[in-house]
């Protein structure tokens, strides 16, 4: 498999940068649920992990958003493929790409105006605020469950993709040269 992109199927770094963002959002989402749930340092815990694993993300999809635009193409519409799902198909990509950027403003703004950093990151005993006293919980919640659906409606068409329409869509976001 080719580092970059070919007309018809995605490079093994636009792959791997798919299915590492992929694993690292799953993991966000369930470290953001279980911190929302919880209190004190159980909370402290989650949120640990949640924080940098979220600028991992974001310095991901920056790199990700700069490599296809800079050095490597998106690959040509899939062969087959109607235009109004392959329009629908970049809706939904673009829509993720602006929900990720948005929870991670609002991420990094509920960690600025909350000065929660040093309890979490500071090695002291203090106190993590309460998010939901600051404006940007609002908005992080709400694109918890939209990137909840939108990952769904990507995972639904790529199965779709590959299990009824029995096409290449899926297998074009994986490695291997077929």
């Amino acid at each position: 498999m080719l580092l970059k992109s070919s007309p018809d199927r995605y490079g093994a770094v636009a792959v791997s940068l798919h299915w590492l963002t992929v694993v690292l959002i799953l993991i966000l989402l369930w470290s953001g649920f279980l911190a929302g749930e919880a209190e004190g340092v159980r909370k402290a815990v989650f949120l640990r992990a949640h924080v940098p694993l979220g600028v991992t993300v974001l310095l991901l999809t920056l790199f990700r958003v700069v490599w296809w635009r800079r050095f490597d193409p998106l690959p040509h519409a899939a062969a087959g493929v109607p235009v109004w799902q392959e329009r629908l198909a970049r809706g939904v990509h673009v829509t993720l790409y602006v929900v990720l950027f948005a929870m991670a403003a609002s991420g990094i703004a509920m960690m600025v105006l909350s000065g929660a950093a040093p309890a979490l990151f500071g090695g002291g005993a203090a106190v993590l605020p309460d998010f939901a006293d600051y404006s940007p919980r609002a908005p992080h919640g709400v694109g918890a469950f939209a990137l909840i659906g939108l990952l769904a409606a990507d995972a639904g068409a790529a199965l779709y993709h590959h299990f009824v329409r029995r096409d290449a869509v899926l297998r074009r976001m994986w490695y291997g040269t077929r």
